[in-house]
């Protein structure tokens, strides 16, 4: 039986913080209806199903911060976390006697050792990517409320980084926060 392997990254369109990937493979039993883009679900309905997959999924997360995102650009940044996301699940768990395939949702495809396909929107076509863009999202929008702690000024409780006016706004009032993509206008 070959597996599928299901690659979304949250925080591409982001000013700031980081890009985060998941990947996760579902077992034959696993209750895909939970399931849906994680833009579709309510925080509420995106938080249960990320319990349910990080126990019943073999699943690995990545972030890449803002500086590397600078660095190589943030599609490279999203091509780089869903390896490592594929690199952490490899870890977790005993994948050698599986047959594996990847199917990730957009125009590119991570470099990972299986054969794998990009489609645009298959974060709400296929239920192993709907389960990576579950985990990518919510693993982001936690570490960007912990951000909020830290830079309140900024709002990231509030918009998560994304260029709403409020964070554009205020990051010409005072400056870039410490988690600023440089490379990003705002």
């Amino acid at each position: 039986m070959i597996l599928t392997v299901g690659f979304d990254e949250a925080g591409r369109g982001p000013l700031a913080g980081p890009v985060c990937a998941a990947a996760v493979i579902l077992k034959p039993d696993f209750p895909i209806e939970i399931l849906n883009d994680s833009k579709k679900l309510s925080e509420k309905k995106r938080l249960a199903a990320e319990e349910i997959i990080k126990k019943q999924a073999y699943w690995g997360i990545a972030l890449v911060d803002h500086k590397k995102i600078d660095e190589i650009n943030i599609l490279q940044a999203s091509l780089l976390a869903m390896r490592l996301a594929w690199e952490d699940l490899e870890k977790k768990y005993d994948l050698n006697s599986m047959s594996l395939k990847g199917i990730t949702d957009g125009n590119f495809c991570p470099d990972v050792p299986f054969e794998c396909r990009a489609e645009p929107k298959a974060d709400a076509k296929y239920p192993c990517v709907m389960a990576a863009s579950i985990l990518a999202k919510t693993c982001r929008d936690r570490l960007m409320l912990e951000m909020d702690k830290l830079y309140p000024e900024y709002g990231y409780a509030r918009h998560k980084g994304y260029p709403t006016p409020e964070h554009k706004k205020i990051c010409r009032q005072i400056g870039p926060s410490p988690i600023q993509r440089l490379t990003f206008k705002y």
